[in-house]
Protein backbone atom coordinates (compact mmCIF):
# COMPACT_ATOMS: atom_id res chain seq x y z
CA UNK A 1 0.00 0.00 0.00
CA UNK A 2 1.33 3.40 -0.96
CA UNK A 3 0.30 6.19 1.41
CA UNK A 4 0.68 9.93 0.89
CA UNK A 5 0.91 11.73 4.23
CA UNK A 6 0.20 15.45 4.23
CA UNK A 7 0.84 18.12 6.86
CA UNK A 8 -1.15 21.11 5.55
CA UNK A 9 0.01 24.70 5.67
CA UNK A 10 -0.24 27.73 3.45
CA UNK A 11 3.48 28.61 3.43
CA UNK A 12 4.75 25.04 3.87
CA UNK A 13 2.80 21.88 3.17
CA UNK A 14 4.77 18.84 4.24
CA UNK A 15 4.36 15.62 2.31
CA UNK A 16 5.73 12.11 2.65
CA UNK A 17 5.14 9.00 0.57
CA UNK A 18 5.64 5.58 2.12
CA UNK A 19 5.14 2.04 0.93
CA UNK A 20 4.02 -0.65 3.36
CA UNK A 21 5.28 -3.91 1.87
CA UNK A 22 4.44 -6.12 4.82
CA UNK A 23 3.23 -5.79 8.36
CA UNK A 24 6.57 -4.57 9.67
CA UNK A 25 8.26 -3.23 6.57
CA UNK A 26 7.49 0.38 5.78
CA UNK A 27 9.71 2.07 3.22
CA UNK A 28 9.92 5.83 2.74
CA UNK A 29 9.74 6.59 -0.99
CA UNK A 30 10.21 10.36 -0.80
CA UNK A 31 9.34 13.38 1.28
CA UNK A 32 9.52 17.14 1.09
CA UNK A 33 7.52 20.36 1.22
CA UNK A 34 5.39 22.41 -1.09
CA UNK A 35 6.40 26.03 -0.55
CA UNK A 36 4.38 29.08 -1.42
CA UNK A 37 5.48 32.69 -1.21
CA UNK A 38 3.72 35.29 0.94
CA UNK A 39 4.12 37.70 -1.99
CA UNK A 40 1.75 35.55 -4.08
CA UNK A 41 -2.02 36.03 -3.92
CA UNK A 42 -4.06 33.49 -1.97
CA UNK A 43 -5.38 32.09 -5.24
CA UNK A 44 -1.86 31.64 -6.60
CA UNK A 45 -0.69 29.94 -3.41
CA UNK A 46 -3.61 27.49 -3.35
CA UNK A 47 -3.14 26.80 -7.05
CA UNK A 48 0.56 26.04 -6.45
CA UNK A 49 -0.38 23.59 -3.70
CA UNK A 50 -2.86 21.94 -6.07
CA UNK A 51 -0.37 21.72 -8.96
CA UNK A 52 2.49 20.33 -6.89
CA UNK A 53 0.24 17.88 -5.07
CA UNK A 54 -1.12 16.69 -8.41
CA UNK A 55 2.45 16.08 -9.62
CA UNK A 56 3.13 14.00 -6.50
CA UNK A 57 -0.03 11.98 -7.08
CA UNK A 58 0.91 11.41 -10.73
CA UNK A 59 4.42 10.31 -9.75
CA UNK A 60 3.70 8.02 -6.79
CA UNK A 61 0.10 6.98 -7.45
CA UNK A 62 -0.86 6.63 -3.77
CA UNK A 63 -3.75 4.34 -2.90
CA UNK A 64 -4.71 6.46 0.11
CA UNK A 65 -3.87 9.83 1.57
CA UNK A 66 -3.73 10.82 5.21
CA UNK A 67 -3.93 14.40 6.45
CA UNK A 68 -3.75 16.11 9.79
CA UNK A 69 -7.08 17.36 11.10
CA UNK A 70 -7.45 21.05 11.64
CA UNK A 71 -6.93 22.03 15.23
CA UNK A 72 -6.95 25.39 16.94
CA UNK A 73 -3.69 27.22 17.10
CA UNK A 74 -3.03 30.36 19.05
CA UNK A 75 -3.83 32.65 16.14
CA UNK A 76 -7.12 32.60 14.27
CA UNK A 77 -5.30 33.88 11.16
CA UNK A 78 -3.12 30.75 11.14
CA UNK A 79 -6.17 28.50 11.50
CA UNK A 80 -7.80 30.18 8.50
CA UNK A 81 -4.64 29.84 6.36
CA UNK A 82 -4.24 26.16 7.21
CA UNK A 83 -7.94 25.62 6.57
CA UNK A 84 -7.65 27.12 3.10
CA UNK A 85 -4.63 24.95 2.35
CA UNK A 86 -6.53 21.89 3.59
CA UNK A 87 -9.37 22.76 1.22
CA UNK A 88 -7.04 22.76 -1.79
CA UNK A 89 -5.51 19.47 -0.64
CA UNK A 90 -8.83 17.73 0.04
CA UNK A 91 -10.14 18.84 -3.36
CA UNK A 92 -7.03 17.61 -5.20
CA UNK A 93 -7.12 14.23 -3.44
CA UNK A 94 -10.86 13.91 -4.02
CA UNK A 95 -10.63 14.72 -7.73
CA UNK A 96 -8.11 11.88 -8.03
CA UNK A 97 -10.54 9.50 -6.29
CA UNK A 98 -8.01 8.73 -3.57
CA UNK A 99 -9.49 7.76 -0.23
CA UNK A 100 -8.62 10.37 2.39
CA UNK A 101 -8.16 9.69 6.11
CA UNK A 102 -7.88 12.43 8.71
CA UNK A 103 -6.08 12.14 12.03
CA UNK A 104 -5.80 14.57 14.90
CA UNK A 105 -2.33 15.33 16.27
CA UNK A 106 -2.92 13.34 19.48
CA UNK A 107 -3.88 10.24 17.49
CA UNK A 108 -0.74 10.57 15.35
CA UNK A 109 1.40 10.81 18.48
CA UNK A 110 -0.30 7.78 20.03
CA UNK A 111 0.14 5.74 16.85
CA UNK A 112 3.87 6.41 16.68
CA UNK A 113 5.01 6.67 20.29
CA UNK A 114 2.17 5.23 22.36
CA UNK A 115 2.04 8.58 24.16
CA UNK A 116 -0.46 11.26 23.09
CA UNK A 117 1.58 14.12 24.53
CA UNK A 118 4.89 13.25 22.82
CA UNK A 119 6.88 16.31 21.85
CA UNK A 120 8.11 17.15 18.37
CA UNK A 121 11.60 15.78 19.03
CA UNK A 122 10.22 12.42 20.20
CA UNK A 123 8.00 12.22 17.11
CA UNK A 124 10.86 13.03 14.76
CA UNK A 125 13.08 10.37 16.32
CA UNK A 126 10.30 7.79 15.98
CA UNK A 127 9.85 8.69 12.30
CA UNK A 128 13.59 8.29 11.77
CA UNK A 129 13.66 4.95 13.62
CA UNK A 130 10.50 3.43 12.11
CA UNK A 131 11.50 4.36 8.56
CA UNK A 132 15.17 3.45 9.09
CA UNK A 133 16.34 6.88 7.95
CA UNK A 134 19.91 8.08 8.52
CA UNK A 135 18.72 11.44 9.79
CA UNK A 136 15.58 13.22 10.88
CA UNK A 137 13.66 14.47 7.83
CA UNK A 138 13.78 18.23 7.32
CA UNK A 139 11.94 20.52 7.38
CA UNK A 140 9.73 19.59 10.33
CA UNK A 141 6.64 19.65 8.10
CA UNK A 142 8.06 16.78 6.01
CA UNK A 143 8.73 14.74 9.17
CA UNK A 144 5.17 15.47 10.32
CA UNK A 145 3.78 14.30 6.98
CA UNK A 146 5.74 11.04 7.21
CA UNK A 147 4.42 10.61 10.78
CA UNK A 148 0.85 11.00 9.51
CA UNK A 149 1.45 8.39 6.79
CA UNK A 150 2.95 5.93 9.30
CA UNK A 151 0.04 6.67 11.66
CA UNK A 152 -2.36 5.59 8.94
CA UNK A 153 -0.55 2.28 8.42
CA UNK A 154 -0.46 1.62 12.16
CA UNK A 155 -4.12 2.56 12.56
CA UNK A 156 -5.29 0.35 9.70
CA UNK A 157 -3.34 -2.58 11.12
CA UNK A 158 -4.93 -2.05 14.53
CA UNK A 159 -8.41 -2.16 13.01
CA UNK A 160 -7.72 -5.37 11.00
Amino acid sequence: MIVLGIDPGLSLTGWGVISALSRDKIIPLQYGCIRTKPSETLSERLQNINIELQMLINTYKPEVAAIEELFFLKEAKSVAAVGQSRGAIVLTVSLNKIKLFEYNPRHVKMALTGYGSADKSQMQHMVKTLLRLKEIPKPDDAADALAIAVCHINTVRTLE
